[in-house]
């Protein structure tokens, strides 16, 4: 049975044993790991700030860490945590839905938004009025790795997904299906054991 829950409901959900598992890609912080237990990683997630395209301030963190800077995110997120942690003197603004959080910057009532950069592009595709671009820094702010989520001592489930990313990480299958979802190749993925 699959049901579709707000990004904030996901984990309580799980400590509540009102699912089995989280199929989305959830980083395993150390934080959430004391409540809830976590495949192998089969995901990864670069990310970056997007701006709106005519924004033309300086690509580094001083220039964004600015408190003339309003920067959004998904409410209960890395990324909002990132906001926070890498920009502190930025006016940091989450939501639960994470296209309100575009919105907010393609309309011009925020600067920019830090979300993966596959986001970016779907966001793009499905609005081609309201395009972002991502902020030129050399590399992404961070790359974290998402894992499928399940109940806090869940061994017996983690196991069983973790050897199945194992599988379809070593037959090639992993990258196949990440190009053909992404379009590009997957990125170098956390040895198998």
């Amino acid at each position: 049975k699959i049901q579709n829950l707000d990004f904030n409901g996901l984990i309580p959900g799980l400590v509540s044993k009102k699912f089995d598992m989280v199929s989305v890609g959830l980083t395993a912080t150390q934080e959430r790991k004391k409540a809830i237990s976590f495949s192998r990683p089969y995901v990864p997630y670069a990310q970056v700030l997007a701006v709106r395209p005519d924004d033309t301030t300086p690509a580094t963190i001083a220039a964004w860490n600015s408190s003339d800077k309003t920067i959004t995110s998904l409410q209960g997120s890395t990324a909002e945590q990132r906001v926070q942690n890498q920009f502190p003197n930025a006016s940091s603004k989450s939501f639960p839905d994470q296209n309100a959080a575009f919105l907010e910057v393609a309309t011009g009532r925020a600067d920019a938004i830090v979300v993966e950069n596959y986001l970016v592009a779907q966001f793009n595709k499905s609005n081609p009025g309201n395009k972002l671009k991502e902020a030129p820094f050399k590399r992404p702010l961070t790359v974290e790795y998402g894992s499928w989520a399940v109940q806090k001592g869940n061994t017996a489930l983690a196991r069983y997904l973790s050897g199945f990313i194992c599988k379809v990480q070593k037959n090639g299958a992993l990258a196949r299906y990440y190009q053909k979802a992404e379009g590009t190749k997957l990125p170098p993925m956390p040895a198998c054991k």
